[in-house]
């Protein structure tokens, strides 16, 4: 790899579509000493405004910071939660001294023609790929255009536990809560694209692959290397926390994707509730309107949609002594963000009973591998009807 002049490292291309993502970018960076053009402000505690100044959607942030090290590529979802939250990031990303892209890349029919003949130039020039999601078909059709010898897949939640078994096996790229499903249309149509971009995420002797990961690896590739992600950026930036004596709830959108029946989820999360005391509940950015005002009628829970990951809310506090969760990334996560303060992480299963039927055929297998493998959490046995 040719470092660029005046640089000291490749050219990095990082490309996200989640907050999470973006997170798990900055995590990896930390861990690796990539620095942006203005480190100034390296190793201090970087305070977050109560107000942020947010580009109005169709506006490209300001790139003042030429010639970093890294560039992240913000392929902008629709939902407005995620766009929020991503705006909140892209600043933390920017006080790190690191260029932002944003690319309105669903802002309608010809937004992925536009954004992806934007970039063609930069992910040719491009030494090192960096990616949140592999199932993405965005991501794995800028898969088909790049050059670069480096490919790093950070975290994307539960979901990297099965890009990596997928790739150790030689699978088809599939997303766990589909896997068994019969493809769609869609998905052969895409099938060629999704088969080069499993090639390319192959490593060879011409092609370097990481994974960096706070999700265990139980299965890992010939040739991939894994990085550990303890969060040590999360915990240099923010905190320690203040401690609140009680409960908080972090939700899930098992429901909106079909794995969980919505009213046996609500059932859970008011006994669940009762039990342990617990007077917060943390919304999953993708959690319907509808289903948070249902819990907060029926369960007399606050319902906190939070502006940032979790990782962060929880480290900049105030949080609750134990945090209850069901299966989700935030089990494996939290631990490690909230290192040496004390919190509580307790985990519950999802029971078999809560399934829908169109659930995927290893839905509660992969679930309670989730549980099962999480470090340093306490497991509570599925919660029963009252």
């Amino acid at each position: 790899m040719s470092p660029r002049a005046g640089n000291t490292g490749p050219r990095t291309l990082a490309f996200v579509e989640s907050p999470v993502q973006l997170l798990n970018v900055l995590e990896w960076a930390h861990v690796h000493g990539l620095r942006g053009t203005d480190t100034s402000g390296a190793g201090r505690v970087v305070p977050l405004p109560a107000q942020v100044r947010r580009p109005v959607d169709g506006e490209q942030p300001a790139q003042t910071r030429s010639g970093a090290e890294l560039t992240v590529v913000v392929l902008s979802p629709t939902d407005p939660m995620t766009r929020g939250q991503l705006r909140r990031m892209a600043d933390l990303a920017r006080d790190e001294g690191y260029r932002v892209r944003w690319e309105e890349a669903r802002g309608g029919p010809a937004a992925p023609f536009q954004t992806i003949g934007g970039l063609t130039g930069r992910l040719r020039r491009a030494d090192r790929i960096v990616m949140g999601d592999p199932f993405s078909r965005y991501v794995q059709l800028l898969l088909t255009i790049t050059r670069a010898k480096d490919l790093v897949v950070v975290d994307d939640g539960t979901a990297t536990m099965e890009f990596v078994a997928q790739l150790a096996r030689g699978e088809r790229l599939v997303r766990w809560h589909r896997k068994g499903g019969r493809p769609g249309a869609r998905d052969l149509l895409f099938a060629p694209v999704s088969s080069s971009a499993r090639r390319r995420l192959t490593p060879n002797a011409d092609r370097r692959v990481e994974v960096f990961s706070s999700m265990p690896v139980q299965e890992r590739p010939d040739g991939v290397t894994v990085t550990a992600n303890d969060f040590g950026w999360t915990r240099a930036r923010f905190g320690p926390p203040r401690i609140t004596g009680g409960a908080d709830m972090v939700g899930t959108s098992l429901v909106e994707t079909g794995v969980v029946d919505g009213d046996r989820y609500l059932e859970a999360v008011r006994n669940l509730a009762k039990a342990h005391g617990a007077t917060r509940y943390f919304a999953h950015r993708r959690e319907s309107a509808e289903k948070l005002h249902r819990l907060a009628a029926e369960t007399g829970l606050e319902i906190v949609r939070p502006d940032l990951p979790l990782e962060l809310i929880a480290r900049r506090g105030p949080i609750g002594r134990t945090i209850l969760s069901f299966p989700s990334t935030v089990v494996h996560t939290l631990p490690l963000a909230l290192a040496g303060t004390g919190v509580r992480v307790a985990v519950c299963d999802i029971d078999p009973g809560w399934l829908t039927e169109h659930a995927s055929p290893r839905a509660q297998g992969f679930l309670s591998g989730v549980t099962g493998t999480a470090r340093d959490v306490h497991r509570l046995a599925a919660v029963s009807p009252a």
